[in-house]
C-alpha cells in the first residue's frame, strides 16, 4: 500500500466526522449562544449550578449508556431512582438515629436489586428489556407509594444532606460522585475485558456467544450498574432536595435515554461512548438553563428538547449510511 493511498484511507469524511464530534460540536455551539444572549450564563455560580444538576443525571445515563450498548434499554431508572430515594430517606431521618452509611447502603440496595431483577429477567428468561423494565418501573412506583402512603419525608439528618448541597472545596458534592463513577466506569469499558465483552454483545449477540463469550452474565451485569447508580442518583438528590419525595425520578428515564442517544450511542447496541453521553447529558442541561435564562416558556423548551433528540438520530442515521 502507497503512503497516498494510506493517507486517503485514513481520512476521516465529513459523515463521520459528524457522527464522531457533532455532540460536542453542539455543545461548544450552545454554549457561546447563550454566553451571548445573557453574559451570566457563564458565572461561577450559574455553571456550578448547572454541573451540580447534570451531575445526578448524568449517573442515570451513565447506567443506561452500559445497557443500550448490548441493545437493550431500561425503562425503570427514574422510578429506582425515586424508589431509591425514599427509601434512603426514610433511614436518613434525624430522629432515626441511624448513620448516614446505613441511609446510603439501604438506597443502593434498592437499586441493586431492581437490578439484578431487570437483569435475570431480561438475560436468563428472555424478556424484551422494554418490556421487562417498564414492568420494574411499575413496581418500584409502588413500593415508593407503599413505604410512606405517598408522603413526603423530612427532617432529614445533616450528614445525610451534606451528600447533596455539601461542597469539597468549590466542587459540589454530587459532581465528586459523578467525577469518581465516571473514572471508574471508563476503566471498565475501555481498560479490561468486560468492556469489549459488552460492545461485542451489542454488536453481534450471536457472534459473541459463539466466541465464548458469557453474554447472558454481560447481558445481566449492566442493569445491575444502571440499578445501583440509578439509585445513587436517587440518594443524591433526596440529600439535595433535604426530604424525600414521591414524585423524584419522574419522567428521569427520558432525559437518561436522550443524552444516549445526543452523545452518539446506537439503540441497536454495539456502537458509542462514554464520553458522548456525558456531552449529551450537558447539551440537555445548558439547553434548559439557557432557555430559563432567556424567559423561554416551560412548554417551547419540551418542545425544543423533542426536536434537538430527533434531529440528533437524523444526523446519526445520515452519517451511517
Amino acid at each position: 500500500m502507497s503512503q497516498k493511498t494510506a493517507v486517503k484511507k485514513n481520512k476521516m469524511t465529513g459523515k463521520q466526522f459528524v457522527a464522531q464530534y457533532g455532540s460536542l460540536i453542539g455543545l461548544v455551539v450552545l454554549f457561546v449562544i447563550f454566553a451571548i444572549l445573557r453574559p451570566r450564563f457563564v458565572s461561577f455560580g450559574n455553571v456550578r449550578n448547572v454541573l451540580r444538576i447534570s451531575s445526578i443525571d448524568g449517573l442515570l445515563a451513565i447506567g443506561m449508556t452500559f445497557v443500550v450498548l448490548t441493545g437493550g434499554i431500561d425503562l425503570s431508572v427514574g422510578a429506582v431512582m425515586g424508589c431509591a430515594s425514599m427509601y434512603a430517606a426514610y433511614f436518613a431521618q434525624a430522629s432515626m438515629g441511624y448513620p448516614t452509611i446505613m441511609a446510603v447502603a439501604v438506597g443502593a440496595l434498592v437499586g441493586l436489586g431492581f437490578g439484578v431483577f431487570n437483569g435475570v429477567c431480561v438475560a436468563y428468561f428472555k424478556v424484551p428489556s422494554f418490556v421487562g423494565t417498564l414492568g420494574s418501573m411499575s413496581i418500584a412506583k409502588g413500593l415508593t407509594f407503599l413505604l410512606t402512603d405517598a408522603k413526603p419525608i423530612p427532617n432529614l439528618s445533616d450528614s445525610f444532606k451534606f451528600l447533596g448541597g455539601g461542597y469539597l472545596g468549590p466542587i459540589p458534592i454530587p459532581c465528586v460522585f459523578m467525577i469518581l463513577i465516571l473514572v471508574i466506569c471508563f476503566f471498565l469499558l475501555y481498560k479490561t475485558k468486560y468492556g469489549r465483552y459488552i460492545y461485542a454483545v451489542g454488536g453481534n449477540l450471536n457472534g459473541a456467544r459463539v466466541s465464548g463469550i458469557n453474554t447472558k452474565q454481560i447481558m445481566c451485569t449492566v442493569y445491575i450498574i444502571s440499578g445501583v447508580l440509578s439509585a445513587l442518583a436517587g440518594v443524591i438528590t433526596s440529600a439535595r432536595v433535604t426530604s424525600g419525595v414521591t414524585s423524584t425520578g419522574d419522567g428521569y428515564e427520558t432525559d437518561a435515554i436522550a443524552a444516549v442517544v445526543i452523545g452518539g450511542t446506537s439503540l441497536a447496541g454495539g456502537r458509542g461512548r462514554l464520553w458522548g453521553t456525558i456531552v449529551g447529558i450537558l447539551i440537555m442541561h445548558i439547553l434548559s438553563n439557557g432557555l430559563d435564562m432567556v424567559g423561554v416558556n416551560a412548554y417551547i423548551q419540551l418542545v425544543v428538547k423533542g426536536f434537538v433528540v430527533i434531529g440528533t438520530v437524523m444526523l446519526d442515521g445520515l452519517s451511517a449510511d
